[in-house]
């Protein structure tokens, strides 16, 4: 229990640094993605991800580029210490006698473990923080279903149970465990890879922040390289109207998607995600870290 704690605590510590410097980026990744295509002759709505940065703050101010952080922000607690702790609990079954360090291998399963208990917390605060996010772009588009100017998390939380219930809260949920499961597996497996690797071997707990730093932040990336495509159908969906929605499912959303926007339309704010991925992981990693070590 004590380690379950320990990992409780430092996995909340490094989900708010991941969060506060991550999120902005995230805004403007989720504007690109679920931007409605350009009617025939039409430019859409932002040219790439400095002009969605532009229009952002001329219309909402810097304010705009935290927009939906309320919903990460009050779960980023339970979000990270589970991801975290199951990945601790997960690395003590693999184990082969305590204290022993863990494979590349053993880390990536451990991950991939972790990736499923987050994927029933991730969905609600996604679809919640991407309705937030979204709904300026979507409501200068014309798009149907977005009349409504949501106050705040809680307001998307009432107007989703209106429409779809309880479960409509979990709307996206396989795309979410299809990014959560493999790409917690290629980060986690990444990271202990690189620290192994700048260790010069199994033993990693000699290492400075500044290789936690680079372990961290590349490891980020992998996530984020490894499932992007994913990400984009699980944010089409969760913003789509739940009376007459556009897509039936995540196949059908990879499928229209693809359709009409070619594979560039998989990879819409994808530079933001990557720019996003190394120093809000970066930050993650190295606050757990630290924390972790602080505490025994």
């Amino acid at each position: 229990m004590a380690d379950v704690a320990k990992d409780l605590t430092a996995g909340t510590v490094g989900g708010a640094a991941q969060l506060i410097v991550g999120h902005p980026f995230d805004t403007i990744k989720v504007k690109l993605q679920s931007q409605p295509p350009p009617l025939p002759g039409q430019p859409p709505k932002f040219s790439g991800a400095m002009d969605a940065v532009r229009q952002t703050v001329a219309a909402e101010g810097p304010r705009g580029l935290y927009k939906g952080m309320g919903a990460p922000l009050a779960t980023v607690a339970a979000f990270n210490a589970v991801l975290f702790s199951v990945r601790g609990q997960m690395e003590a079954l693999l184990r082969s006698q305590p204290g022993a360090p863990l494979t590349v291998n053993q880390q990536i399963v451990a991950g991939a473990g972790a990736g499923v208990a987050v994927s029933f917390l991730a969905c609600p605060t996604e679809l919640i923080k991407c309705r937030l996010q979204a709904q300026s772009a979507l409501a200068s588009s014309g798009s149907p279903g977005v009349a409504v100017k949501y106050g705040g998390p809680m307001d998307v939380a009432r107007h989703v149970i209106k429409s779809g219930g309880v479960r409509g809260l979990f709307k996206g949920l396989v795309p979410t465990m299809a990014r959560e499961i493999p790409g917690n597996a290629a980060m986690f497996g990444v990271y202990e890879a690189l620290k192994q690797y700048l260790a010069g071997g199994p033993d990693t707990s000699g290492l400075g922040r500044g290789s936690l730093i680079l372990a961290g932040g590349l490891a980020g990336a992998s996530f984020w390289a490894s499932v992007y495509p994913t990400d984009v159908v699980k944010s089409v969906i969760q913003v789509d109207d739940y009376k007459n929605p556009k897509f039936s499912g995540s196949i059908d959303a990879f499928r229209k998607t693809l359709a009409s926007e070619g594979v560039k339309g998989l990879y819409k704010g994808f530079g933001p995600a990557m720019a996003r991925s190394v120093p809000a992981n970066a930050a993650c990693f190295l606050a757990y870290e630290v924390t972790r070590s602080s505490l025994g």
